[in-house]
Parts: C-alpha cells; structure tokens; sequence
C-alpha cells in the first residue's frame, strides 16, 4: 500500500509538471475554495474572541434585565404577534429598587437612539449613535475619559442638559480645539426639539472589533434624553444593566431581581415572567449562533471553489487515464489488480487537490495576518480550520477522481496495449 502511494504521489507530481496550465487551473479552484473556508473560520475566530472579552472585562456576573429576551428573538409570519408583544415596559420605580436590593452593587439604565449634534459654523452631523444613562455607565463601556469626566448622579436625577462624547466625534466637530465646556444642539429624528447641551467630558473607548464602526457616539443622562430630547419612544425601549455586589453570586442577584419583579407585576407562580434576565452566557451562545449560521453560508458560497476543483480534478484525471492507456495495459499485464490501479489515480487526483489546499491555507493565513493588523479583529487560524480545509481538499480529489480511477481500473489489458 505504501509503495502505490509513493508511486501514486510521483506520477501526480509528474503529471503536474507536465501539464502546467491543466493542473494550475484546477489548483486555482481548490485554493480559492480553500482560502475562503480558512479565512472566514479566523475572522469569526477573531471576532469571537473580542465579544468574549468583552463581556469578560464588563464583568462575567453582570446580566442585563430586558422587557423581553432577545437572544430567543424568532421569525413570526402572518398576523401571529411575537410573545414579547405588549410586554411592560421597565419602570423608573423599579430600576431604582432593583438597585437598592441587597444583592445588587448597580442598577444601570439604558436606551439606546440616534441623534443629530450641531455646532456653530455650521458643522452637523447625524445618525450618532446615542445612549440615554445612568451615572455608572462607564462600568459596561470599556475605555477611559481623555478630557473632563461623567455626569453624576445628581445632574442625571435632575436632567441636566450634559453631554459626554467620543473622542471620535469630538475629532469630526472640534478638530483641535478643547471641546470641553462647549455648547452643541441636539435633535432627534425628526422631532422639532432643538435643545442646547454642554460638553462635560471625551471618552475613548478601548479598541476592539466594534471601535471603528461606532467611533461617533455621545451619552446623556437618561431623565435628560426622555424629557429634553424625547428620545424615548414606542419603538425604544430600557433596559437595566445590573452589577451584584463583589460577596454575592450571579444567581443570587438574579433571584433577588426576579423576585422582585414578579411581586411589584403581581404574578402568580404558575404566570409565565413578562420580562427577561439575559445573562452573558447566553449572550455568547446568541453570538455564536449568529456567527454559525453566517459561517455556514460562507462554506457554502466557498464549495463553489472546491466544486470548480473537482470538475477540474475530473477533466484532468480523465485525459490523464486516456494519455496512458497504454502504460495501464502494461502494468495490468504484469500482474496489476483493479484495486492497485483504482488506488493509484485516486492518489493522484488527492495530491493535485492537496496542493490546492495547501496554496489555500498560505493564502488564508496571509489574509487573515492582514486582518490581525490592519484592523482590530485578532483574525487568528484555528487548529480546526487547518484540518476542515486540508481534508476537504483531499475528499474533494478522491470524490472527483473516482470516475477516472473506475474506468483505468476497468480496462482490459489486452484492449489498453492496442491503444494508440
């Protein structure tokens, strides 16, 4: 078996060399397919990585009290509504108790909007994605103030007009100049309010995969973004960032805030929750289920690489066997079995589609390198992905070498030394 795959390997390597433009282009094929598979497995590894983090610095026992869960969102069609429809909304009332509960060190009210900021001269930018606050906010918002600092309680109890922006929109309306103290218009949609809010602090959120994309953003106190800007509408809704305190569990403060809202919404035990706790495990899991579904399509649209290999690995094959009709003949004469012929052509066709795969993988390592430092995606190859995209090359050469290799096998010997 060894030395018919030794010779299997020399006759494909001669066969490589002989026919340049004929096997190039079915390596082409195999090698795009290859790279694709490689290099989307280290972009969704290096994404995932970064979430995980994430999560991890924001705290591993936080959790996030929602009106519904949205990592179980599903598809409804026709008229059906969703089971989260006409959920309450989370109460000021009950954002401040779910803070006061013993387990609990934080209770960080959120909402998320766009808004349009204005200054003098005429600069204007919109679609800045806005968040409306608590005061601990930076708890779930990694980075660090480069210039001024956070509103405190207080200003957000009273709804002072104050703002904290990015450094990146800081960039885009100041340039230069210190933008703190100064004054910007802020509107929403396209609500007549215009009002006036004094910069208090820059913030420069840590790098990671989502940095570049959002690099414009600003945060208000939350009383301050319902009643100055009327951000909050039917199609928005708060959420509660909850931090327990350092001595307790996560279940512990989980059961403390369930309990709660299950006494001041007068639920029954056998009532179903019309809310939701959504903790960072099924945060991760939500994400990686994302990621599969976009990873499977990404396989999909890859194989059309590996399937324009394998047509090639048969078209080659095929004039391959009929080139050396006569050497099977030979060799069938000399006490060759069909299954040492078979063997042999299905090696051959597995080390043109190897060599395939292994351009495919100097290719995907080389994007995802780029990726790593280009961007802040830590694209890295899984062990995984080396395997998955060798053996899918190697696969995809015996799959498509087998008609070949079944019709040398077939021949008759005394047919094959007539050929001319």
């Amino acid at each position: 078996m060894l030395g018919t795959l030794n010779e299997g390997v020399r006759i494909a390597w001669e066969s490589l060399k002989e026919n340049k433009i004929r096997a190039g282009l079915t390596i082409l094929g195999v090698a795009i397919g290859v790279a694709v598979v490689v290099t989307m497995a280290a972009l969704i590894t290096g994404i995932r990585s970064s979430v995980l983090e994430s999560f991890a610095a924001a705290g591993p026992d936080n959790f996030i009290v929602t009106p519904f869960d949205f990592t179980d969102v599903r598809v409804v069609t026709g008229s059906n509504r969703p089971p989260w429809w006409g959920r309450p909304v989370i109460s000021d009332e009950e954002i401040r108790a779910i803070g006061s509960l013993p387990a609990v060190r934080e209770a960080v009210a959120d909402f998320d909007f766009n808004l349009t900021v204005a200054v003098g001269g005429g600069v204007r930018v919109s679609g800045v994605s806005a968040s409306g606050n608590s005061s601990g906010w930076p708890a779930y918002t990694l980075g660090e103030f480069t210039a001024g600092r956070n509103f405190t309680p207080a200003e957000e109890r009273e709804s002072r007009p104050v703002i904290v922006i990015s450094s990146g929109l800081a960039q885009t309306l100041f340039g230069p100049v210190d933008p703190v103290g100064q004054n910007v218009r802020l509107s929403v949609g396209t609500r007549s309010v215009n009002e006036r809010f004094t910069i208090i602090g820059v913030y420069e959120p840590e790098p990671n995969v989502f940095s570049n994309a959002v690099d414009q953003f600003a945060i208000v106190p939350r009383r301050a973004a319902v009643r100055r800007l009327k951000a909050l509408s039917p199609f928005t809704f708060t959420t509660v960032l909850v931090v327990p305190e350092p001595s307790v569990t996560q279940d512990e403060a989980r059961d403390q805030v369930i309990a709660y809202l299950r006494g001041v919404r007068g639920l029954r035990p056998a009532d179903e929750n019309n809310f939701a706790v959504v903790q960072s495990a099924q945060l991760a899991d939500f994400f990686d289920r994302l990621t599969g579904v976009f990873f499977l399509v990404m396989l999909a649209l890859s194989s059309v690489g590996l399937l324009v290999g394998g047509v090639g690995v048969i078209g080659i094959m095929l004039i391959s066997v009929t080139e050396r009709t006569r050497e099977i003949g030979i060799r069938k004469a000399m006490g060759a079995t069909r299954k040492e012929i078979l063997w042999q052509f299905l090696v051959e066709a597995s080390f043109l589609t190897l060599v395939g795969g292994a351009i495919g993988m100097v290719m995907g390592a080389m994007a995802a390198f780029a990726v790593a430092n280009a961007t802040p995606i830590p694209a890295s190859i899984p062990l995984w992905s080396v395997g998955a995209a060798l053996g899918s090359a190697v696969f995809t050469g015996m799959l498509f070498g087998l008609l070949p290799a079944m019709r040398a096998s077939r021949m008759e010997p005394v047919a094959a030394l007539r050929f001319e």
